[in-house]
């Protein structure tokens, strides 16, 4: 079975006395663009460097995270990603959590793939959200801000809606951020 890497962010900022969270959303096609091949808990395909987010027929948050490049460390790739994919950057608060999912890469050669995703809960430090590469407009529609109370509630993939729950159990329980 392929084994393949991710890491991403959960970033979070206090405004206003409130903490919240940077997400992005995939790119809206109409659905009879949207191809079948895809990665049940990404929504991902393929691309040269790593896969291009597919097009979604409504539109869809998530977190920002990408494949783990050779000889880089998963807190690296989580930070990268979200400088790539949001436009700001951040620095690390813990850890919260690995993801573990079995899927079937239905683009390429059909193999089963073991993925596990490592989420690093990360704290806003500076850049604009959205201001990202024309380039990067194939995998992020727009970044922006949600309030982190109801991000749980507003992402797509389960996996991502725990770490969103995880990073609030973590502002909650940790008042000196």
């Amino acid at each position: 079975m392929v084994r393949e890497i991710s890491a991403g962010g959960v970033v979070i900022c206090r405004k206003d006395g409130e903490w919240w969270m940077a997400a992005i959303e995939l790119p809206v096609e109409p659905a009879a663009a949207v191809p079948k091949d895809t990665d049940a808990e990404e929504g991902v395909a393929a691309s040269p460097r790593k896969r291009a987010v597919r097009p979604k027929s409504k539109s869809v948050l998530c977190l920002p995270k990408g494949l783990v490049d050779p000889g880089e460390k998963a807190l690296d790739a989580a930070l990268r990603e979200v400088r790539e994919e949001t436009g700001i950057t951040a620095v690390p608060i813990t850890k919260l959590a690995d993801i573990k999912y079995v899927y079937v890469r239905t683009w390429a050669d059909h193999e089963r793939v073991f993925k596990i995703v490592s989420f690093y809960l990360l704290r806003y430090e500076s850049g604009r959200i959205d201001e990202i590469s024309h380039e990067m407009r194939i995998e992020v529609a727009r970044a922006k801000w949600v309030r982190l109370e109801e991000a749980p509630k507003l992402l797509a993939y389960r996996g991502e809606k725990q770490m969103a729950s995880k990073a609030l159990d973590y502002v909650r329980m940790h008042a000196d951020l």
